[in-house]
């Protein structure tokens, strides 16, 4: 009996160290001008900026359109009368071109007017644009920070796994020279169990975790040096 008690102490003690000392902090794992590029990929990828983007290009080139409607409200008109015709009808005391120029007084009035609101539009697209920057930026933070913690706690349960492996094989090899009895070979066999199911898990954590990462790039992790 001490003997059983004595190899699951080791075993435990084997899966709580390696899963403390193997990795104590993901701080030093975060590289901070890798994940500026990660933000700047975003802001030129993501189909979502390039919406407001378009939005805002919209409302500049709206601005350039009104300025120039200035000139709708003025409209030029001419009529050329032969100088050897003579029109008894309409009598015409002006012979050859003639030139007329006419003012549309409500659409001189409007022009200032639909200049201004163009301006207010760029405003107002501008400050969503520059809004939705600021949402992207924290949400590439979020999802880069979750990867990373994602590739770190996949790290500590890889080698918790390998550890208890290793820690196995002694136990598979006491257990066959009778050091060990069946019930204790058969819970450590138990605990290999719960640690793969851990280490996919965590598999599966860090592969949802980095594309989630990637739906905002546009691009796979490893196309980013």
């Amino acid at each position: 009996m001490k003997i059983k008690y004595v190899f699951i102490a080791a075993f435990l003690g084997l899966l709580f160290s390696s899963g403390t000392s193997a990795q104590e902090s993901m701080i030093g794992d975060i590289s901070y001008p890798y994940l500026e590029k990660l933000i700047a990929t975003a802001k030129e990828n993501y189909p979502r900026m390039k919406y407001f983007e378009g939005r805002a290009d919209v409302a500049k080139n709206n601005i350039t359109k009104q300025k120039l409607s200035w000139f709708d409200s003025f409209s030029f008109s001419y009529v050329y009368q032969p100088n050897n015709t003579l029109n008894i009808v309409n009598p015409n005391f002006f012979n050859g071109y003639q030139l007329g120029v006419f003012l549309n007084f409500g659409s001189l009035l409007r022009t200032p007017f639909n200049i201004k609101q163009a301006k207010e539009e760029l405003k107002i697209s501008q400050s969503e644009l520059d809004e939705y920057q600021l949402n992207i930026e924290a949400e590439v933070k979020k999802r880069y920070f979750t990867y990373i913690q994602a590739v770190n706690v996949l790290k500590v349960e890889n080698q918790a796994y390998l550890d208890a492996q290793s820690m196995l094989k002694d136990i598979r090899y006491r257990y066959e020279k009778s050091e060990v009895e069946l019930k204790d070979y058969n819970e450590a066999l138990i605990m290999i169990s719960g640690l793969n199911k851990s280490k996919l898990q965590a598999e599966n954590e860090f592969l949802i975790a980095k594309s989630s990462l990637e739906e905002l790039l546009g691009k796979k992790l490893e196309e980013i040096k």
